[in-house]
């Protein structure tokens, strides 16, 4: 089976919020621009879905739209494990650090982390996340 090299990334949107939950991937879906959108209601469940589909491409995220205030594992704690892990995925993922909070310290903490994208503040237009899945931060 051939693969366009313009695939639709897969995206994963990991946010305790179920309400963003649902709004997030409406509005991906209707950009278009996503093959497929995983949910995970915290960093712990995004972790162990990497860690369980390391080589497999075709299912591993392209793009984490991560949630910075979450129960059991946040964003901040994600991160630091995603950092062990990355070295071992079949892929470079995109990292996004996405939240309400306008604290400049999360914002400086999220721009000085080399695996952190971008920093995008909720809620995120239709807009803004063409943008982000176009590549075009």
């Amino acid at each position: 089976m051939m693969s366009s090299s313009q695939a639709l990334p897969v995206i994963a949107v990991v946010d305790d919020d179920n309400v963003y939950q649902f709004t997030a991937t409406r509005t991906i879906q209707a950009t278009q621009l996503a093959n497929q959108i995983l949910q995970f209601q915290n960093g712990q469940e995004a972790l162990d879905y990497l860690s369980g589909h390391l080589k497999e491409l075709d299912i591993l995220p392209d793009i984490i739209f991560l949630d910075i205030n979450m129960p059991i594992t946040d964003g901040w704690m994600f991160l630091d494990e995603f950092n062990k892990l990355k070295a071992d995925l079949g892929k470079d993922i995109l990292i996004y650090m996405v939240s309400s909070s306008i604290d400049p310290r999360d914002l400086n903490r999220a721009k000085s982390n080399p695996i952190v994208s971008d920093y995008v503040e909720k809620p995120i237009s239709l807009n803004r996340f063409a943008e982000l899945l176009r590549g075009k931060s």
